[in-house]
Formats: structure tokens, C-alpha cells, sequence
């Protein structure tokens, strides 16, 4: 059962923070609308950064750091957005950005969507 479990919670996660499947191919995006450091807080207080750098085209190197966790990687950015992890980051507008974040609850198991707003800083 516990197998059952996990494959429904990933695919869960795997489709909550899914892109919207579209047919638009990567292009190259202006570097300075999303090179720096953003910095916002989830509902629950608990502070998060997402720092973008090294942007080329459509690709660029991200670390995203939230209570204890960090993530670093490279991603492809792809209409406006781009995951770490269990994170999408999508650009709202100039210097602005909505976060959301998969939770597993580690006493219960269920997992939970954190949506929060950022700012761009440098």
C-alpha cells in the first residue's frame, strides 16, 4: 500500500507544478529580468530566496534556499517560468515572481501546495 502511496504522491507533485503543456519552443529571455537574488514569504512566515544567475539564453543556474533546504540547478526557463525540485518559480511581472512550493507534512504524509510572491533585489 505504501508503494501505492508514493507513486500518487509524486505524480501529484509532478502534476500540481507541471508547465502548461504547450506547444511554444525555448527561446532566449533578457537575462536582466531574472538574474539576481528573490526573496518573499510563504503563509506560514517561513522566509524563502531564489537566487538566478549565469542566465544564457534560456538556461540558468538557480539556488533556492527555505528553512534548512537548498536546492541548486540548472534550468531551462520556458514561458516565463522555471522548477527547482519541488518549486516553480514564474515571472509576474518586472522584478516580481509567484513561488510555489510542494510540502510533504512529515507527521501526516500529505502534501500541500505553498504559494507565495517574490522580489527581486539584485
Amino acid at each position: 500500500m505504501a508503494d501505492v502511496m508514493s507513486i500518487l504522491a509524486g505524480a501529484y507533485k509532478s502534476d500540481v507544478l507541471s508547465t502548461a503543456r504547450s506547444n511554444s519552443k525555448y527561446v532566449a529571455v533578457d537575462p536582466t529580468l531574472y538574474q539576481g537574488t528573490w526573496s518573499g514569504k510563504y503563509a506560514n512566515n517561513k522566509s524563502f530566496t531564489v537566487t538566478v544567475s549565469d542566465v544564457s539564453g534560456f538556461r540558468a543556474k538557480v539556488r533556492y534556499q527555505s528553512d534548512g533546504t537548498s536546492k541548486y540547478q540548472d534550468v531551462l526557463i520556458k514561458d516565463s517560468s522555471f522548477r527547482v525540485g519541488d518549486t516553480k518559480f514564474t515571472l509576474t511581472g518586472n522584478g516580481k515572481a509567484m513561488v510555489k512550493n510542494v510540502v510533504t507534512d512529515p507527521a501526516s504524509g500529505q502534501t500541500y501546495l505553498d504559494t507565495a510572491y517574490a522580489t527581486q533585489s539584485s
